[in-house]
């Protein structure tokens, strides 16, 4: 499991220390809900991962204690990742207006 270690609350960035024990700095895009569950999508600040969207199931405990679990199914990816399509289609319409 991938944790979560600046709480979101106070930063625009978290670093990521994946399974390997290498650490990623990404910014939040945003922190969302899709079908009752929240969810969190950044983007890793490397710039030869431009493109990557990273998206985890989020869990806040207070406290400035966040919490990231991956997304253990298909199912729930796709829930995870048509919300964040979602709120892209917002950005750019408000974009436009």
């Amino acid at each position: 499991m991938d944790e979560l270690l600046n709480a979101p609350e106070a930063l625009d960035t978290v670093t990521l220390t994946l399974e390997n024990d290498e650490e990623l700095e990404c910014e939040i895009l945003t922190i969302y809900t899709a079908a009752g569950k929240d969810y969190i999508a950044l983007a890793p600040m490397d710039e030869s991962l431009d493109g990557i969207v990273y998206l985890y199931r989020y869990i806040d405990h207070g406290e400035n204690e966040p919490e990231l679990e991956q997304i253990d199914t298909d199912e729930e990816y796709e829930i995870a990742s048509d919300g964040f399509d979602e709120w892209l289609d917002t950005m750019e319409f408000e974009e436009l207006d």
